[in-house]
């Protein structure tokens, strides 16, 4: 099971502890008909802290109008984070958080101001005791460190339609390496090497996204790859299908920062140039930055399955490889697995689900 230390030491397990702190305040103001004193000092102190402080990136909810509140500083979020009511972690909650947590994930720029506010070393100790009610949790929280299920895996198609046809994986992986290689000789004779200057391109580290792509399902509440969502277009309706695996598949399981480590000194291909002006916003990271190779990775694995605990763990983080060389956990979505063979197939009958005021429930 993951640790508080492994959620502690994440940027999106941080936003998912002052996720749940806040969310645990907004159950019991609801209830009991009284104020969030902490909503209100997270969102001054993340909006005080926010490197683009035009926006605001904190859920809140609770009785009362919804206005500025006063100037609030880590310490005083610390206070309240003291003393604040935890609630019990199930999986509609843990759900819920999580899906926050998720959605306000951007390697394209700077952290949000929660996620900075989270991250100082005064809110970070606060979060401790959120650490340790989270993973002594007997509920809700058990998959975040199973291996791929390959029993239950489930494709997601947005908006409704059939499952989209994707094409043979071989071709993709090899059409993906040759165009990785084109934008690298291209960013190196194009863009400045100041790692601060003002250039963008693709900021993330997944398979081609055209590979089928799956995660597991939670029961009742469908499955995970409808609530966790990185940098989602506000959808509503989706369509899920479940998807036949072959046994006995080789699936390399990202279990943590360290396999990740494992996987690009295995199979590195290096993408300094394309990737230095976005992983250095999202990272404050200057230096050399490998992928894991695909198509070399394919020889060996017809699978790659990212569990959600190493998501909390290490997403957007600078992940070490070598002496002066790093990688990024980036646009990948928590328990997704990425098919690198052809032979995981989407079943022609799909699931509808809609998302109400509560998250994602079937639908018609």
């Amino acid at each position: 099971m993951i640790t508080p230390e492994a959620l502690l030491n994440g940027w999106r397990g941080r936003r998912f502890l002052l996720e749940l702190a806040l969310g645990a305040e907004a159950f019991h103001a609801d209830r009991d008909g009284t104020e969030a004193p902490l909503a209100l000092a997270v969102m001054s102190a993340a909006h005080a802290l926010d490197p683009n402080p035009g926006q605001l990136h904190v859920s809140f909810s609770g009785p009362g109008p919804h206005e500025m509140p006063p100037a609030a500083t880590p310490e005083s979020v610390v206070s309240l984070l003291e003393t604040v009511r935890l609630a019990e972690v199930d999986h509609g909650m843990a759900l819920r958080v999580f899906a926050d947590a998720v959605a306000n994930a951007r390697y394209w720029q700077e952290p949000d101001g929660s996620d900075v506010l989270a991250a100082t070393p005064v809110v970070r100790a606060a979060l401790g005791r959120v650490a340790r009610h989270v993973a002594g949790s007997v509920t809700g929280i058990e998959w975040w460190s199973a291996p791929l299920d390959p029993a239950d895996q489930h494709a997601v198609t947005w908006e409704g339609g059939q499952a989209a046809q994707t094409p043979r994986a071989a071709d993709r992986l090899a059409r993906w390496r040759s165009d990785t290689t084109v934008q690298e000789a291209r960013a190196r004779a194009e863009r400045l090497a100041r790692p601060e200057a003002s250039w963008s391109g693709e900021w993330w580290s997944t398979p081609p996204s055209d590979l089928v792509h799956t995660t597991r399902s939670l029961g009742e509440f469908g499955p995970v790859g409808v609530w966790l969502v990185e940098d989602d277009m506000g959808w509503e309706r989706a369509v899920t299908h479940r998807v036949a695996t072959p046994a006995g598949a080789r699936v390399y399981e990202i279990d943590g920062p360290d396999a990740w480590t494992a996987l690009c000194r295995t199979y590195p291909l290096e993408v300094t140039e394309q990737k230095r002006h976005d992983w250095y916003r999202t990272t404050g990271r200057d230096g050399r930055w490998q992928l894991p190779d695909w198509t070399a990775v394919a020889v060996d694995h017809d699978a790659v399955h990212l569990t959600a605990a190493a998501y909390l763990t290490a997403a957007g983080t600078a992940v070490p490889v070598d002496d002066g060389v790093a990688s990024v956990i980036a646009g990948w979505n928590p328990d997704e697995t990425y098919w690198l063979s052809d032979d995981a197939r989407p079943q022609e009958d799909g699931a509808v689900w809609v998302c109400d005021d509560q998250g994602w429930v079937p639908g018609s």
